[in-house]
């Protein structure tokens, strides 16, 4: 079979408006990037039926696989489904086990059901039904005039369910071809310089092919190989993988990993230690992000958001003379905050951050996007400075980045470590 390429369409005014971020048609790419389908197109419509249509048109005309999003409830400006079976030439046909479901779905809950409830039982005449999980409703999908239609619902938590149980296994029985895919993870080299350092195989390899995918202080290098045996496809992706970790190791944190959290997460509790943490300028986003974690209490003991001066002082010890010599944002604050949380939590592993995100100076010479991150430990304490200006959350974020960075480092160092 061909390579597939597909159009996502997601229906709402509210996203046109800006009210909502699109979430729906970033979560639906990456699902099908994994499947080896191409989405070259990203189209977004209002609550309108005759824009819909047009815009359904003008997929038709270079999508093989056409996917909506959003438009499938029971109100008055969900017309999804009756605009997509009008321009199909299919009929809406009443499923009675989907009306139950619907039914059932608010007997659950206590809540009297509206019978405009179940327009969401009417669906295209021939269309394999995607359950809904999440809501009351349901997707499809179906092929007609040559050309693949999954209509799915807009709330991203339904979305995200129907597409792994539903859409997605639809649209890997159109291939013959078995698709692998492994994610190597790094942190502290730049976009640019990992060009510079793997462009040749980026550039020059297809099947495997290795892609970047970059985020907020991080990238991602995908490395995919598609065979008509799942084991040969595995076998592919091998050599690649040995020449990155060969090129880039020192800055690989991980491989299928989903963060710098969860592989920090990972290393601490194969080593079986624990964690703590005393946070000014991140103000408890390092907390917040392990505790994410399924099983985080295995790890974490519990962590400090010391914003002022005198929680500093009087909860994690840091002595008056130091923040009078030094300033609450410095290497020797930092260090003192690290050691302070590990003493009062008895924890193997503590990280602190003290910086000054801005955008306002605080009257110091300190410069706005200054950031330390200490981790203390048996072995000692140690400290990164690090600068950041502009954006107040992206400072925040890096310091959070480079504190699981930290404690990954520092796992890597002790016995018997292995990467995930």
């Amino acid at each position: 079979m061909k390579d597939l390429c597909a159009e996502i369409i997601s229906v709402g005014t509210e996203i046109l408006l800006g009210n909502i971020t699109n979430t729906d048609a970033r979560d639906v790419s990456v699902a099908l990037s994994e499947l080896g389908i191409n989405v070259f197109w990203h189209t977004v419509v209002g609550d309108n039926a005759a824009r819909l249509s047009e815009a359904v048109a003008v997929a038709r005309g270079r999508a093989d696989v056409i996917i909506t999003t959003g438009g499938l409830g029971p109100t008055y400006d969900d017309m999804t489904k009756q605009t997509l079976s009008e321009c199909f030439g299919l009929p809406l046909i009443f499923h009675p086990e989907q009306a139950e479901k619907i039914r059932g779905h608010f007997s659950a809950m206590g809540r009297e059901m509206t019978d405009n409830n179940l327009a969401q039982a009417y669906l295209p005449e021939g269309c394999t039904v995607l359950e809904n999980h999440c809501g009351t409703a349901p997707g499809c999908a179906f092929f007609a005039q040559g050309k693949h239609v999954i209509m799915m619902p807009g709330p991203p938590g339904e979305l995200r369910m129907m597409l792994r149980t539903g859409a997605l296994p639809y649209l890997s029985s159109l291939s013959d071809k078995v698709l692998v895919s492994h994610d190597i993870k790094l942190f502290g080299l730049s976009e640019s310089a990992i060009d510079e350092i793997m462009g040749d195989i980026m550039k020059n390899s297809v099947n495997p092919s290795l892609a970047p995918y970059c985020a907020t202080g991080e990238v991602r290098l995908r490395v995919t190989a598609r065979s008509g045996d799942a084991a040969e496809a595995e076998a592919m992706t091998r050599p690649i993988i040995a020449e990155t970790e060969k090129r880039l190791g020192q800055y690989i944190y991980g491989i299928d990993v989903d963060s710098l959290e969860q592989a920090a997460f990972l290393g601490l509790k194969k080593a079986s230690l624990s964690l703590s943490c005393a946070e000014s300028c991140t103000g408890g986003l390092i907390a917040e992000r392990i505790t994410a974690i399924p099983g985080a209490s295995s790890v974490f003991l519990g962590g400090v958001a010391a914003y002022s001066n005198a929680v500093k002082t009087g909860l994690l010890g840091v002595k008056p003379e130091t923040l009078e010599r030094f300033g609450a944002v410095s290497r020797e604050t930092a260090i003192e905050m690290a050691e302070g949380v590990r003493a009062l939590t008895g924890s193997d592993v503590a990280v602190s951050t003290t910086g000054l995100c801005g955008p306002d100076s605080d009257g110091s010479e300190t410069p706005v996007g200054t950031v330390y991150v200490a981790l203390a430990d048996a072995s000692g304490t140690q400290c990164r400075r690090l600068f950041f200006p502009g954006d107040r959350g992206r400072c925040r974020t890096l310091a959070a980045h480079n504190a699981f960075d930290m404690i990954i480092k520092t796992m890597q160092l002790t016995e018997g470590y292995a990467r995930e």
